[in-house]
């Protein structure tokens, strides 16, 4: 059938500069990484999931990420195509399949950045209203008129900010990005240094107080602390997105993915354990639990730096993935499955400016009129369902291409890691609630139709 139809991404030339080097991809990953997740997920997962053995959870969670960027690593290595799992898809299983991969990707990031926006804004508000200062009601919430609120103005105004960076050379957003990043690295290792001369093992005495929980269907437990964690990870496909701005991809890339997965993992297993120990795990049901723990303990000045710190590069997460959204819309355009002019590409800085903007709006519009309260499993459920179809598609590379030539890299195991994965992402993903599933079910049956409707006729292949 010739919605199967492949390409060959290797024969893709970029219009993009090649500048970017490892330190700017791990910086890349780390500031997708770091950000909602372990300012705020890691408290609530504590609470209501696993308690103090959320840890175990971040490993698992780790692990399932960690298998499916081996795949990456050595998709990245041996087709460098701008577009991450979309373009390895098209090379291997065929259009339909990297078109659905594609849209699950845009969903994901879209989402992504639309939820930390209103995160974002949430921190300001809270800090603005501690000074007495409070936007009118029509401006403060997202779109109810029987409460009075129509649009959601912070969140809009911080994608508005991050747009306009995005838009900027791709260097200078991403050196603006690794700024912010050590910033917020300055107050994960305050916590933890801090935090470590406040802990109360009493508090991990009931270690576990919530079990292992079930592998498939569980609502509680460290299995279903995993399926909650794994929203922590997102962002380090990122780096693969950025194959056509980067020196050296075959090797850059694959080094960029595992360096910063390894980092986050390390951070996120320490903060959940001093978290857990400063504060007895029931307590940590709260928004802001790292800066909440820290005023448990006393050390109010410590819980305001991580604070504005977190108010400040929340931030980071939101370039990050607009970043790579704009830059996968851009291949899909590229391709024909999307209105070409989102191909474009500025004369001077080489930036894919209608994407860009494109992804900015959409943004805008996301987290300004719609509530995203059940975000982060929609966001979970995407992203696990194209890393099933990227375990796929390795195996396939493998059946037709072999093995990886010297230089490239080469992912262990094979089938045997990619069906291990295929079975935790559907463990995870049968964690989530109806309402998700839903949420799924009708986010695929718009992306079917925009192919059939759109992308089959437009695509570059049929022009041939």
């Amino acid at each position: 059938m010739t919605i199967f139809r492949k390409k060959n991404t290797k024969l893709d030339k970029t219009e993009m500069k090649r500048h970017l080097k490892i330190v700017d991809l791990i910086f890349l990953g780390l500031g997708s990484m770091v950000g909602t997740g372990i300012f705020t997920i890691t408290g609530i997962g504590a609470a209501q999931y696993a308690g103090p053995a959320l840890v175990i959870s971040i490993i698992i969670a780790a692990v399932a990420v960690g298998i499916s960027a081996l795949f990456y690593a050595e998709f990245a290595s041996r087709i460098p195509a701008n577009g991450g799992a979309y373009s390895y898809l098209y090379a291997t299983l065929g259009e339909f399949p990297a078109w659905m991969a594609g849209w699950y990707i845009i969903m994901e990031f879209l989402t992504a950045v639309s939820s930390v926006a209103s995160g974002w804004g949430s921190y300001l508000k809270g800090l603005l209203l501690s000074y007495n200062i409070k936007l009118p009601t029509s401006l403060n919430g997202t779109f109810n008129p029987s409460k009075g609120s129509y649009i959601d103005l912070l969140p809009v105004l911080v994608v508005l900010l991050v747009t306009g960076i995005v838009l900027l050379n791709s260097k200078i957003a991403l050196r603006f990005n690794s700024s912010l990043v050590i910033m917020k690295f300055s107050a994960l290792a305050l916590f933890i240094v801090v935090g470590f001369f406040h802990l109360k093992p009493e508090n991990w005495s009931n270690f576990s107080p919530f079990g292992f929980g079930q592998i498939y269907g569980g609502q509680t437990g460290i299995m279903a602390g995993a399926s909650l964690m794994f929203f922590a990870f997102l962002g380090f496909e990122s780096i693969s997105m950025a194959v056509d701005e980067v020196q050296e991809p075959q090797k850059t890339i694959p080094k960029g993915i595992i360096t910063s997965l390894t980092i986050v993992t390390i951070l996120y297993a320490s903060v959940t354990l001093v978290l857990t120990g400063i504060v007895h795990y029931s307590k940590l049901n709260v928004a802001d639990a790292v800066a909440y723990a820290l005023r448990q303990a006393g050390l109010n000045w410590a819980a305001d730096y991580i604070s504005i710190i977190a108010i400040l590069t929340l931030i980071t997460v939101c370039i990050s993935m607009t970043y790579a959204l704009a830059r996968t819309v851009y291949s899909i355009s590229r391709d024909g499955l999307l209105p070409q002019k989102f191909s474009v590409v500025t004369k001077r800085s080489k930036v894919p400016k209608n994407a860009t903007l494109l992804v900015g709006f959409a943004s805008m519009i996301c987290a300004g009129v719609f509530p995203l309260s059940s975000i982060a499993e929609f966001l979970n459920i995407c992203t696990l369902a194209y890393l099933i179809m990227l375990a796929v598609a390795i195996i396939k590379l493998r059946k037709d291409q072999g093995e990886p030539k010297t230089g490239e890299f080469k992912t262990p195991f094979i089938p045997i890691l990619p069906i291990i994965s295929i079975i935790i992402c559907l463990a995870l993903m049968s964690q989530y609630m109806t309402i998700t599933w839903i949420a799924f079910a009708v986010s695929t049956v718009i992306g079917v139709l925009i192919y059939f409707i759109y992308g089959y006729k437009h695509s570059t292949i049929s022009m041939d």
